[in-house]
């Protein structure tokens, strides 16, 4: 049988991403087609695939550049057809601006730069991806923007002390942002760390303590996996 088809979209300003997260796509059964949106590459039809992921940026979804203005209009097609779909940081924001609007997304003072245990709402109980959290879940958060909270289109799945909005579903679609990083290792985040030194110190965060702090994140990676499934099924 044909292997399901993942259309990855990398937003980043390297081709391929620390956390390695096509290969855990591949590893739990989907075929993953790999394009570098950042220099504005997309497939010219998206009848063959069953899901779409959207990777972090260090780019804001409300910037007037080229890639991203396609992807505004990319995504809120391929949420017409009804195809699964979701981002994560720069990703999660994306989809906030596309399908419920370029205001829905603002720049936020300060930094939330840590790993936090996120409490979660009682809509993750019904919710396809999230329905194996607890009362809270555990991940590495850094972001300097911010997907607003009230919009009526976005169901809230887990929020911060400091922000509203960190995990979310669109409407009853199989469409979902998280503003963290579940797709992050301990050892994957311990490497990120060192990469971004200077970014995350100006950005108030303490390293040493990061690197204390790093874990897996296993049961944010529910929400991949559950996410997965749902492409496959």
């Amino acid at each position: 049988m044909e292997k399901k088809s993942l259309l990855f979209l990398q937003c980043g300003t390297q081709e391929h991403g620390v956390s390695h997260l096509e290969q855990r796509f591949e590893s739990y059964g989907l075929a993953v087609d790999h394009y570098w949106a950042y220099q504005n590459q997309f497939p010219e039809s998206l009848s063959q695939y069953s899901g779409i992921f959207i990777s972090g940026s260090p780019h804001g979804a409300y910037e007037d550049i080229p890639f991203i203005n396609h992807l505004h209009t990319f995504l809120a097609d391929a949420a017409s057809q009804d195809i699964p779909m979701l981002g994560v940081c720069f990703g999660s924001q994306i989809l906030a601006s596309a399908l419920c609007g370029r205001d829905q997304v603002f720049i936020r003072t300060p930094c939330e730069v840590a790993y936090k245990a996120l409490p979660t709402t009682a809509a993750c109980k019904q919710d396809l991806i999230a329905k194996d959290l607890t009362s809270s879940v555990s991940m590495f958060v850094w972001h300097n923007d911010e997907v607003k909270a009230g919009h009526p289109d976005m169901v809230i799945l887990a929020d911060s002390d400091v922000c509203a909005n960190h995990i979310w579903r669109f409407r009853d679609q199989k469409i979902w942002g998280i503003q963290g990083h579940p797709e992050i290792s301990r050892e994957q985040a311990l490497q990120w760390f060192e990469i971004n030194r200077e970014r995350l110190t100006t950005d108030g965060a303490d390293i040493e303590a990061l690197k204390r702090d790093a874990h897996d994140a296993p049961e944010a990676k529910t929400l991949l996996k559950n996410f997965a499934d749902v492409c496959l099924a």
